[in-house]
């Protein structure tokens, strides 16, 4: 029966490691063209390990030519972190009024709010539109901070984790002495960190890769984002696979990092829910 079991395993290891390698080839692939010169790139059978390596080339290509790619990569990091920040602010201030403070109409209001989630964000983008440029902020960066600085489906996950806590610790906090804006940053964030750092996750990568909104909401080419940014690279560089490979691996290097980061505090995860004593 050991014996058995031990050879399923094995035979489950290797089938999840060449489906895990055939998920990831795209990856590898993009990686490896990245340091390839321009003719090797589309050879077959693959070589995963370049023959002659350019890397620096490629690289000084994207980063040091005309097109200011330095400045792409900045603005679309500065959007994507203050955009984060202020929807985990907002969207967990949203989840802890409706999970652990009650109000008249409480529910009807979550319902509504989850309503809206529905309305495809493609129509709305002509009101949103005038509205931006009626107000005057139109080809900003604070256009874009603005209108996704909140995210409904965040709010809905991090109210469901809230809604698991034990009231015991608010009604504790209260006895204390602690008001609601204290007890929302002392108890409830310290004890929500593994949805706050998977909804930090999720906003990063949606915010770093949205491409309608810079492209509609700005024109001026200092103000490009990183998505809008690839687009004018792939422009200039035409069919130079290996430079807009280099690129490609430029532009995915902040969401690994923020993946490795922020992912111990998802894999951990702080078990909640149960009052000790």
């Amino acid at each position: 029966m050991m014996e058995k079991l031990k050879t399923s395993k094995v035979i489950g290891t290797i089938i999840m490691g060449m489906l895990a390698f055939l998920f990831i080839s795209p990856l590898l692939w993009m990686l490896s063209s990245s340091a390839k010169v321009e003719q090797d790139v589309m050879t077959y059978p693959i070589e995963w390990i370049p023959r002659e390596w350019n890397f620096f080339n490629n690289f000084s290509k994207v980063w040091l030519e005309d097109i200011p790619f330095d400045l792409f990569y900045w603005n679309s990091l500065k959007i994507a972190v203050i955009t984060t920040l202020l929807t985990i602010i907002i969207s967990s201030m949203a989840a802890y009024s409706f999970s652990k403070l009650h109000f008249p109409l409480r529910n009807v209001l979550f319902i509504v709010l989850l309503a809206f989630f529905l309305v495809p964000t493609e129509s709305t983008l002509v009101p949103r539109f005038i509205l931006i440029n009626w107000i005057g902020l139109y080809d900003t960066h604070t256009a874009l901070v603005m209108m996704m600085a909140f995210s409904i489906p965040l709010t809905f996950l991090m109210r469901q984790f809230m809604a698991g806590i034990s009231d015991e610790y608010i009604e504790a906090a209260k006895m204390d002495g602690a008001g609601y804006f204290r007890i929302y940053w002392k108890i409830m964030l310290p004890m929500v960190k593994p949805i706050i750092a998977t909804a930090g996750i999720l906003k990063f990568i949606w915010t770093w890769n949205d491409y309608q909104n810079p492209l509609i909401f700005l024109t001026s080419e200092q103000l490009y984002t990183i998505t809008v940014g690839m687009q004018l690279l792939s422009s200039e560089f035409g069919t130079s696979y290996a430079t807009t490979m280099m690129a490609a691996v430029s532009a995915i290097l902040p969401l690994i990092v923020v993946f490795l980061i922020l992912q111990r505090h998802v894999i951990d995860g702080i078990t909640v829910g149960g009052v000790k004593g």
